[in-house]
């Protein structure tokens, strides 16, 4: 009789500053394990970073015993400072992100005018990935699912178990069903490209566990991050079945017209299109995020 396969076990660390849920994958004490979208405390009214939220998954990483294999980014976000440098420096293990990064930091270097130092390559991750790609963690097998349109290298991230259990960590592309959808009006995002991102999602089996980066919860709800194929499909209020591309693509840009920029987007660009490194010190020793002003619309 064959060894039961280790179960997969998912634990969420959720940081109220910015909405944002970090997770680790693992099979139990002293296996391999993976960090998903990480989180650096930032404080915008001072430019200070802490490290209390990724000393969270540090404690438990060590409490546990897990190698920690790889730090993985959905995508470069907008709304958080990753924590992916952080945690590699601590605890080992290599970043990654999907391979259209280098077009995200291509359009970045222009915005905030990086110079020569800078290199839209992705050589700052340690591993891009192309779409469909796997690797195992343990006994776990992952693979990689290009689902662009909130940007164009944003990817999602399907685990399975070995027996029936299959989980997808979704970065933004969709949110809880009662909040829908991620926005596209960021450069390179596109709406119709989203459509049909989130289809591709959305034809997973019905029982497929989803885990979602962020919640914003409507209505003083308990804040939520896990769904399925099912229930997105029967009540995500932006892209239930029955709702088509052209009624998806009318609604999310009119919805988009009306988002302000996030609050942390022009610090958390810099960082995270350099995989969570500072920019580099200038001749003082200090670090600097640069501001465009007068640059965005209102």
């Amino acid at each position: 009789m064959s060894p039961a396969i280790p179960a997969m076990q998912i634990e969420s660390f959720f940081d109220p500053a910015t909405w944002t849920v970090t997770y680790l994958v693992h099979q139990g004490a002293g296996s391999a394990g993976a960090v998903i979208d990480s989180v650096l405390d930032y404080d915008p009214k001072s430019g200070r970073t802490l490290h209390t939220t990724a000393d969270r998954v540090v404690d438990r990483v060590r409490a546990l015993n897990l190698k920690l294999e790889w730090i993985l980014e959905t995508h470069a976000h907008a709304d958080h400072v990753s924590a992916a440098a952080y945690l590699k420096a601590q605890l080992g293990g290599r970043i990654g992100i999907g391979e259209h990064i280098t077009q995200v930091q291509q359009v970045f270097k222009g915005v905030f005018n990086l110079g020569a130092g800078f290199l839209p390559d992705g050589s700052q991750f340690d591993h891009l990935f192309a779409d469909e790609d796997t690797f195992e963690l343990g006994s776990l097998r992952f693979k990689v699912l290009w689902v662009p349109g909130h940007t164009p290298a944003d990817v999602a991230y399907q685990v399975e178990d070995g027996a029936s259990e299959t989980a997808v960590f979704v970065g933004d592309t969709l949110f809880m069903p009662d909040v829908g959808t991620a926005r596209c009006d960021f450069p390179g995002g596109n709406a119709q490209v989203m459509y049909a991102s989130i289809r591709h999602l959305l034809s997973l089996p019905p029982n497929t566990r989803l885990f979602m980066c962020h919640d914003y919860p409507p209505n003083d709800r308990p804040i939520a991050f896990e769904t399925t194929v099912a229930d997105q499909r029967a009540h995500n209020i932006h892209a239930h079945d029955g709702v088509d591309e052209a009624a998806f693509v009318a609604l999310r840009n009119q919805r988009d017209s009306t988002l302000e920029m996030p609050v942390l987007i022009l610090p958390a660009i810099q960082i995270n299109i350099r995989a969570g490194n500072l920019p580099p010190a200038e001749s003082n020793g200090v670090a600097y995020a640069k501001i465009p002003l007068n640059f965005f619309n209102p």
